[in-house]
């Protein structure tokens, strides 16, 4: 036996027939209580007839028709006129007569083509049974009783359509809101792959043309080699739970419903410096506060304004003195990351807000050769602008650019305890 609970887990995965049958079933059975005997609609001036055979098949061909009303509505709409007509001519003024604006709202709200034809034909049939009730009424009923019913089919009528182009609007909204969803979906998923490979596969791509003149000092090679290898394993790790977010089922069974943000564990700033001083970047860091217990998505932020900023120093100003320094309290991160020297000095963003930092540098030494293979000061628009759009989005504050003596500073103030 279903419970009731279960009552609207079933029933919507119904037939739409099915679903629209009580209906007119329900109004069948209220047209044979006595007491409702010619309560029905009456237009005209027709004495009321008791229920004869003829009446048994009118009420059904009033009310059954109902169940068809979503559809087949032009069907369902004619089979109603055919039944109600014949009613008010043979004067059972039966309740059944209410299927008529039932099936003209249903007919407004979920009939597709042929609209305008359907309201021609219908008032077209109006005509002759208004004047057909008149004659057999002896002229009772007044043109102005005709015309005030015929109003009110077109009031049904018109609240149908008014329910069809709210559906409408409905679907429209809908399918705007998924569609800014998907674009704001990829647009996150470019900018973690932005975040992602350019730092990760930036520093491997530097440290191993370090390595091409450190032939002649085994040790150092080998450091130099190892670091390119951890920054990979860093960089599969990043990558592989980046597609486990993609995947349809992540977070299934642990109440994450996929949404789970993967905020960096404490330690991973240092990290990312240290991985950073590896390639030859001297990298000054300082870290002053407690991160807050409940920062929401502020530390992810945090993390990927540093991990842009050291990037587009490795890329465009290797071998620059870089700093930084990021400050915790309870209502913000503030973040600050600025390179010096050369390379700094002669940077220019590659667009207002845009994607790379400092321009290139010649450097000097090794330092300078990896510099000029680290990437074109073009950029892809996506690093800063992102990190522009990020901080935005949880209510702080981003700016990036060249100051006064030279130095290319980034600046981020994030509050904390936003979930976006």
């Amino acid at each position: 036996m279903i419970s009731p609970r279960q009552a609207p887990g079933w029933w919507p995965r119904l037939d739409v027939t099915v679903r629209d049958l009580p209906l007119g079933l329900l109004l069948l059975a209220g047209s044979f209580l006595p007491a409702l005997h010619g309560k029905g609609t009456q237009v005209g001036d027709l004495p009321t007839r008791p229920f004869d055979a003829l009446a048994i098949a009118v009420l059904g061909l009033e009310c059954l028709p109902l169940a068809v009303r979503r559809r087949w509505p032009a069907v369902s709409l004619a089979l109603v006129c055919l039944g109600f007509a014949v009613d008010q001519l043979r004067g059972y003024h039966s309740v059944a007569a209410t299927a008529l604006p039932l099936a003209l709202i249903s007919t407004g709200a979920h009939l597709e083509r042929h609209r305008r034809v359907t309201v021609l034909v219908c008032s077209a049939a109006y005509v002759p049974l208004a004047v057909a009730l008149h004659r057999l009424g002896s002229g009772g009923e007044t043109a102005s009783g005709f015309v005030t019913f015929y109003l009110a089919l077109v009031l049904a009528w018109g609240i149908g359509a008014w329910l069809r182009s709210t559906r409408t609007a409905e679907a429209e909204r809908r399918r705007r809101v998924a569609e800014d969803t998907r674009t704001a979906e990829r647009t996150r998923i470019a900018r973690e792959l932005h975040d992602v490979v350019t730092h990760h596969v930036t520093a491997m791509v530097v440290q191993a043309e370090a390595a091409r003149y450190l032939t002649a000092a085994p040790d150092r090679l080998d450091q130099t080699l190892t670091a390119v290898t951890d920054t990979g394993r860093r960089a599969i790790s990043d990558l592989r739970h980046l597609l486990d977010l993609l995947n349809p089922d992540h977070g299934a069974g642990t109440g994450t419903g996929g949404t789970e943000v993967r905020t960096p564990p404490a330690g991973r700033l240092l990290t990312l410096v240290e991985q950073t001083r590896r390639t030859g970047q001297p990298v000054e860091f300082t870290e002053e506060g407690t991160p807050a217990e409940s920062a929401g998505s502020a530390d992810l932020v945090a993390y990927r304004v540093v991990q842009e900023a050291l990037t587009n120093a490795l890329k465009y100003a290797h071998g620059s003195r870089t700093s930084v320094r990021v400050r915790h309290d309870e209502k913000e991160i503030t973040v600050e990351v600025g390179t010096t020297g050369p390379g700094a000095s002669s940077a220019s963003p590659s667009s207002p807000g845009g994607g790379a930092g400092p321009g290139e540098t010649s450097g000097s030494g090794e330092g300078g050769r990896v510099g000029r293979s680290g990437g074109s000061p073009g950029g892809s628009g996506r690093g800063l602008a992102g990190l522009r759009e990020r901080v935005a989005l949880l209510g702080g504050e981003f700016s990036a650019g060249r100051q006064a003596d030279g130095a290319f500073v980034v600046r981020a103030r994030i509050p904390v305890g936003n979930p976006a």
